[in-house]
C-alpha cells in the first residue's frame, strides 16, 4: 500500500485505490492534453513522485492503455445504442468495426487502444484490450450461444475483431474505402469467417 506523502493530503487507503486514482489522473491529462503525457506528468498532477506511479504501472504505455479502457464507457453506450436490434453476428461485428474506427478519431482514448502508439509487446492483445473487447461484443443483441461461440470462441473472436480494427486503424488504405466499400470488404471476408462458426440448435 502506498504510504508516501502527496496524493492532495488524502493518501490512498490501499495499492487498489492508488491506482485506480493514478488512472484516474491520466484519463483527466489526456482528456485535457490528448495522448501526449508521461509518468511524470501523472504523478505531479497527483503530488507525488514517479516512482510512486512506477509501483502500479511499469511504464507510460501500461499506464496509457489502463485509462484508455476505463475511459470507454460512453463510447461502449453510443456503440450499443447504434447496434441496437443487430441479431446476426455477421452483421453486428461488421457495423461494429465500421463504428469504432469512425469514431476513435474523435475519442483520444480508443485512439490510443487502436493506434498501437502507446503499445508495447502484447499491446492491442494484452489482458485488458481483450478484457474490454468481451465487454464491447457482450453488449450487442446477439444470441452468440445460439451461433455456435462458447467462451473460448468468442475470445478469439474479440482478438480477432481487435486485430482487424487495429490494422485499419494505423493503416486506412490509400485511398481509403468508404463505410460502404469498407462493409463490403468486411462482409465478404470477416463475415465469411464468422458465419462458418457451427451453430447449436435453436433453444
Amino acid at each position: 500500500m502506498a504510504r508516501r506523502r502527496g496524493w492532495g493530503g488524502s493518501p490512498p487507503d490501499s495499492d487498489e485505490e492508488a491506482s485506480r486514482r493514478i488512472v484516474s489522473a491520466a484519463v483527466e491529462l489526456i482528456n485535457r492534453n490528448g495522448a501526449a503525457i508521461s509518468i511524470a506528468d501523472v504523478a505531479e498532477s497527483l503530488g507525488v513522485i514517479r516512482q510512486t506511479v512506477y509501483r502500479y504501472f511499469p511504464n507510460t504505455d501500461a499506464l496509457l492503455r489502463a485509462a484508455a479502457i476505463a475511459a470507454v464507457g460512453g463510447f461502449l453506450d453510443r456503440l450499443t445504442h447504434h447496434l441496437t436490434g443487430i441479431s446476426d453476428p455477421r452483421e453486428a461485428v461488421v457495423e461494429a468495426v465500421i463504428y469504432t474506427l469512425n469514431e476513435a478519431p474523435r475519442t483520444p482514448h480508443l485512439g490510443i487502444m487502436l493506434s498501437g502508439s502507446h503499445s508495447h509487446t502484447e499491446g492491442i492483445t494484452s489482458g485488458e484490450a481483450l478484457d474490454f473487447g468481451m465487454t464491447m461484443i457482450r453488449r450487442f443483441d446477439v444470441d452468440w450461444d445460439r451461433h455456435g461461440y462458447d467462451e473460448p470462441a468468442l475470445r478469439e473472436l474479440v482478438e480477432y475483431q481487435l486485430r482487424t480494427m487495429q490494422s485499419f486503424f494505423i493503416s486506412p488504405g490509400d485511398p481509403p474505402r468508404s463505410d460502404d466499400e469498407l462493409r463490403h470488404y468486411l462482409h465478404r471476408w470477416m463475415g465469411t469467417a464468422i458465419g462458418a462458426q457451427p451453430r447449436h440448435p435453436a433453444r
